[in-house]
């Protein structure tokens, strides 16, 4: 049973953190859920309230902060926040699944140190900040102005390392997503 465990996968933006979630995902559908993250962003592209994020507004989300209904939450950029709803994290442990996040470096310490041996904190690292560049243009989501500011975050971010319990470098995808497996299935004792 996986019940009340957390596998926390976090990186710099553009490091390949939510394809190697994804994969997991189909991986083990049986061990383990998507925790979905509450934002004050607007929607980019096709993405689904629901399914990619809950969207709230600034202030929506101001209040559920004051009623406590965050495990932990932030301010990731001037009038952006981002965090996790208890209520979310609760639902998949009530189904007998481990919950995995896709959430920034300074979310996942975050909730590293609130649940300690309960969690499992793993950091995605990209080969080099010049590749993290170029997978933030080449995903054409971004303006140069963000991708600078997402760069100049992610420099910060790396040296935050050695704070997880695991790091795998994202260099060939195939190679990081089996690390990633292998890690998953010796935290959740899967044979």
């Amino acid at each position: 049973m996986n019940a009340n465990k957390l596998i926390i996968f976090s990186a710099p933006s553009g490091s390949g953190k939510t394809t190697i979630v994804r994969h997991l995902l189909k991986t083990f559908p049986n061990q383990i859920d998507f925790s979905i993250s509450a934002t004050s962003r607007p929607k980019r592209g096709v993405e689904e309230n629901g399914k990619d994020y809950f969207y709230l507004s600034v202030d929506e989300f101001k209040k559920r902060v004051l009623k406590n209904e965050f495990l932990e939450w932030e301010e990731v950029y001037a009038g952006t926040h981002y965090g996790t709803l208890k209520s979310e994290v609760q639902k998949i442990w009530d189904a007998g699944k481990a919950v995995i996040f896709d959430i920034d470096v300074e979310g996942g310490l975050n909730l590293k140190n609130q649940f300690k041996d309960q969690a499992l904190a793993v950091f995605v690292m990209p080969p080099s900040i010049k590749i993290l560049e170029e997978r933030l243009h080449l995903r054409q989501t971004d303006s140069a102005e963000s991708i600078a500011r997402r760069v100049a975050k992610a420099e910060k971010e790396l040296k935050t390392a050695e704070l997880f319990d695991v790091f795998i470098i994202n260099e060939i995808l195939e190679d990081a997503c089996a690390k990633a497996e292998e890690v998953v299935k010796k935290f959740l004792k899967i044979n």
